[in-house]
């Protein structure tokens, strides 16, 4: 009898500890699967302001902090705008002085959290740029996907998608950029995004059912008059353009791909952001595996470099990525464009963390993006 009450314990405590896996796996999996739009990932520290004063602000001092280049600085109700760091400046040892570029919206208090976001503006183009736009609907296939469309004189459009963490004010980094060089612009919320349509399931995809609201975008450009379009994505939204470039049926009207911070393994990024969340590592395998049960998502194809339409060449491709990336490692990216020498540039930039590439290097970005796309302008 004793025998059998220890192994009935033994059973249930095995199943017990087996089910609370599960669940420890699941909400692992949520860091990458929930991530909402317009808020930090997991990666992201969150910073303390200590003081502010005229065109300067003092944060923790963080490696994070201590970044290269222009950021946002987002808080629960605030957004400003912060430059580099400012040595010459006298401060504690644990903080950092950048310089305080604009407050947004909001004001910035000793004790308030906040933490760098690669969002620099807020509002649609008309408010945060002073360019023209018009808000458009573009039919998607789980309902109306809501646009801002910047006009330009080329029969080439850029359609900009953003990736995980942000919304379609991100792009926003690049569209005068573009404007500049007078291409229309095309910049959409997808599926999960605030007024799109919400995923039958509530969960990102990393690309695979999403690419379908950016197809629907690629009709709509061809529809009002675009002969090419060239496809700008970031993190997932780069996933999504590299779907679309191999399943699309306009595929052929492609022009080029620009891929800023790729999610090339979804696995990988599932893995790098429930660490963030501080999951043991031995049960990291179960946040994959939690993410690919309640998703459908199957192995990595892009691995295998699955990135164009069969019988078709992959489209010229610009990916901009670096080593210094916690989400999104940048092994993948470098071996797609050893794979397609004569297809794919990689442009490196250092000490930028996931989709702040721009962020990080604005000129140096602009000239690559430049000497891109004036082949296909």
């Amino acid at each position: 009898m004793r025998t059998v009450k220890a192994t009935a314990a033994a059973v249930t405590a095995v199943l017990a500890a087996g089910a609370a896996s599960v669940v420890v796996g699941r909400l692992a999996g949520d860091a990458a699967l929930k991530a909402p739009p317009g808020r930090p990932l997991p990666t992201e520290p969150r910073l303390t302001v200590h003081a502010t004063a005229a065109g300067r602000i003092v944060v923790t001092r963080d490696l994070a902090a201590l970044r290269p280049g222009t950021y946002g600085l987002g808080g629960d109700a605030s957004h400003a705008v912060v430059g580099p760091v400012l040595g010459a400046e006298s401060h504690s040892a644990d903080t950092v002085v950048r310089r305080l570029e604009r407050v947004t919206y909001g004001t910035l208090k000793p004790g308030d959290k906040v933490w760098l976001t690669p969002n620099l503006h807020v509002g649609d183009p008309a408010e945060a740029l002073g360019l023209d736009h018009t808000d458009v609907d573009i039919p998607g296939e789980l309902g109306t996907l809501p646009a801002w469309f910047v006009p330009g004189i080329r029969d080439t459009w850029v359609i900009a998608v953003h990736g995980l963490g942000t919304t379609r004010e991100h792009p926003m980094n690049i569209m005068e950029f573009l404007h500049h060089h007078r291409f229309p612009v095309l910049t959409l919320a997808y599926r999960g995004d605030l007024g799109a349509p919400r995923p039958p399931d509530g969960l990102n995809h990393f690309g695979e059912t999403e690419w379908r609201d950016l197809d629907a975008a690629i009709r709509y450009a061809v529809a009002g008059g675009a002969r090419r379009v060239v496809l700008y994505g970031w993190s997932t939204g780069a996933t999504m353009a590299l779907r679309a470039a191999a399943r699309s049926e306009l595929s052929d009207r492609i022009a080029g791909l620009v891929l800023d911070s790729p999610v090339l393994s979804w696995e990988t990024t599932v893995r790098a952001l429930a660490a963030a969340r501080r999951t043991p590592g031995a049960l990291l395998p179960l946040a994959v595996r939690a993410a690919q049960g309640r998703t459908g998502m199957s192995a990595d194809r892009l691995a295998g470099l699955d990135v164009a339409a069969p019988g078709r060449p992959m489209a010229p491709t610009l990916i901009i990525h670096g080593p210094d990336d916690q989400v999104a490692p940048w092994g993948p990216s470098r071996r797609l464009a050893a794979a397609h020498p004569d297809r794919v540039a990689l442009h490196t930039v250092r000490q930028a963390p996931h989709a702040a590439m721009w962020n990080a290097d604005p000129e140096a970005y602009e000239e690559a993006l430049r000497r891109f796309l004036t082949p296909l302008m």
